[in-house]
């Protein structure tokens, strides 16, 4: 049985397409940028904006909303999302806004009703931190950054000698 997750339009996201995925596989909702038709959001080259989708989320608790970049967006333009994946959580009910960055060569557009990122649900695990004095052992150990699969210490993996 499919989820059901609520969703209100603000007046600034009227006559947009809703949230939804473009095919029968699609893990995504795409977003829409609810920016005036007569005002695009230009994002300079290495610069960054706020964009608004006119949506406010409903999620059910124990669920999340992933903010994500497209791919297309991203292979074409160099546009993506800074924070990605952004998270929307269970109780927030303001505006869902995606920071977008342009990593182009040009000056990047954003206009009215452009699918500017997609929209992942996935479940949260409800968990509890607890401290402890040392941490437990395991086969790896310490050792990060790259170093699984890779034989020596981590010091020679980063080529530190003594």
């Amino acid at each position: 049985m499919a989820l059901t997750i609520g969703f209100v339009r603000l007046e600034h996201g009227r006559g947009l397409a809703p949230p939804m995925p473009h095919s029968a596989g699609a893990a995504g909702f795409d977003l829409s940028a609810a920016v005036a038709e007569a005002e695009p959001l230009v994002i300079a080259r290495g610069g960054r904006a706020l964009v608004p989708t006119g949506l406010v989320l409903m999620l059910p608790a124990g669920v999340e909303a992933q903010i994500r970049p497209r791919s297309g967006l991203a292979a074409e333009h160099g546009v993506t999302v800074l924070n990605a994946p952004g998270t929307v959580d269970a109780d927030y009910r303001g505006e869902v806004k995606v920071i977008l960055i342009n990593h182009g060569e040009r000056d990047f557009t954003v206009r009215r009703g452009d699918r500017i990122a997609q929209m992942v649900v996935a479940s949260v695990a409800e968990a509890e931190l607890v401290e402890r004095a040392e941490p437990d052992t395991t086969e790896r150990g310490s050792a990060g950054f790259g170093s699984t699969g890779v034989g020596g210490t981590e010091a020679e993996q980063w080529g530190e000698r003594g």
